[in-house]
């Protein structure tokens, strides 16, 4: 079964948890007790409608204030398809949630409020799927329902959103409109009578008829985390590589490189636990065996022979600033890149990129918490890398910094600098 990761974002109060906890409803996915509080709470407030945020606001502060502060991940499934929704904040200052909320995500969510139309917010949101290179962006005008269900409103904030797209700069999205009411349910897993002038599909619906197989194409990467030996009476010979395949697909038969030695094989077997395949898909966890007897250590990245990454000490690259404390320039990181480590320090700071599409900022001197920078970085040794828009899995990296240890920045590598 297919699971699809999807990552909502909207403004404050344009309904982004009402719609969730409405699919959640209208799937059948909210366990009894928890529909009994809510029914519970609902009437305590006075509504005279189920407040379906609560089946995802799950801090109390989220609860008290009606907004999502925190990113929650919510679970749910249909007879097809199995699905995780990252409920993200809307709010300008919580940029580095949205940006880990998406960053994993095949499809997004962008919710717009009818009376609203497109604010500045939706074009930071647009933007943070668009440098993430989320492939299918589904764009739900809410609250249908406090415009009268028209259709010429609904047009129009299309034809407004529309004007973004000249100002992206991965062109490769779907990009899709549906005209929702979150509150009633309205398009979101049934089709609306009220809305009979939409034909397309409802929000699930379009959920449904995703195909994510069909998403990357990216090269074939598998970094090492493990090499495991277990010396058992049954594999007292064995040596095998565990790890997770980071994109694209290995066979049985493939010729390998191993980076950094430069060392050659040929994939002997492919194990699952004690289970043998044939290949091995992105995102599956697994076990090569090599025909060869060659030198590999955790952190060593595995390639099709033919699909060679880029090898660089420098790199651009753009980065989500995400701790309290300023970026410093020149001051030392941990590059964390996949399981591969490294020190590294910013070598220059280009521009303070923004995300609402206006310009950039030049000469910068600080970069603060939820500041979308680009930047030149150095690194003590040679990190193995894709640029993000052709392989994002292996063109992203997190920074760390050495004295807390705390994860400071997550950053998108553009090309390495000669």
């Amino acid at each position: 079964m297919d699971v699809i990761k999807i990552a909502t974002a909207g403004s404050v109060d344009d309904g982004k948890s009402t719609l969730i906890g409405r699919i959640l409803y209208d799937t059948q996915s909210i366990p009894e007790d928890k529909l009994a509080t809510i029914e519970r709470i609902s009437k305590q407030r006075g509504y005279d409608y189920l407040d379906f945020s609560l089946a995802t606001d799950g801090l109390v502060a989220e609860r008290e204030q009606g907004i999502t502060i925190d990113v929650a991940h919510i679970y749910f499934s249909t007879r097809d398809k199995s699905y995780i929704i990252a409920d993200t904040p809307g709010h300008i200052e919580y940029t580095r949630n949205m940006v880990t909320g998406a960053s994993t995500s095949e499809v997004a969510v962008i919710l717009i409020d009818a009376r609203k139309g497109v604010i500045e917010q939706t074009n930071r949101h647009f933007f943070i799927n668009n440098l993430l290179r989320v492939k299918h962006v589904i764009v739900a005008i809410n609250k249908m329902d406090l415009v009268d269900f028209s259709e010429h409103r609904f047009l129009e904030i299309k034809t407004e959103f529309e004007t973004l797209l000249d100002k992206q700069s991965f062109k490769d999205q779907n990009i899709s409109f549906i005209p929702i009411s979150a509150l009633y349910g309205d398009n979101v897993v049934h089709k609306s009578e009220r809305i009979s002038w939409y034909t397309g599909d409802s929000v699930l619906e379009s959920f449904e008829h995703l195909n994510i197989d069909e998403q990357n194409n990216a090269a074939s990467r598998f970094q090492v985390q493990y090499v495991n030996r277990p010396k058992t009476e049954d594999f007292h010979d064995f040596r095998g590589y565990s790890g997770k395949v980071k994109s694209g697909i290995f066979n049985v038969g493939d010729s390998i490189q191993v980076y950094p030695s430069g060392q050659t094989s040929i994939i002997k077997e492919i194990y699952f636990y004690k289970d043998m395949y044939q290949n091995a898909k992105e995102g599956a966890s697994v076990t090569l065996t090599l025909q060869d007897d060659i030198q590999i250590s955790r952190g060593d990245m595995v390639v099709k022979i033919d699909s060679k990454p880029m090898r660089s000490r420098q790199f651009s690259s753009t980065i989500c600033w995400m701790d309290k404390n300023p970026l410093v320039p020149h001051q030392k990181y941990i590059i964390q890149h996949g399981v591969h480590k490294v020190l590294g320090k910013i070598k220059q700071i280009k521009e303070i990129i923004k995300p609402d599409f206006s310009t950039p900022i030049k000469n910068v001197d600080i970069v603060k918490m939820n500041d979308m920078v680009s930047v030149d970085l150095n690194v003590n040794k040679p990190v193995f890398f894709d640029a993000y828009k052709d392989n994002p899995a292996n063109g992203s990296f997190i920074l760390i910094d050495p004295t807390t240890n705390n994860t400071v920045g997550v950053g998108f590598i553009e090309a390495s600098v000669v």
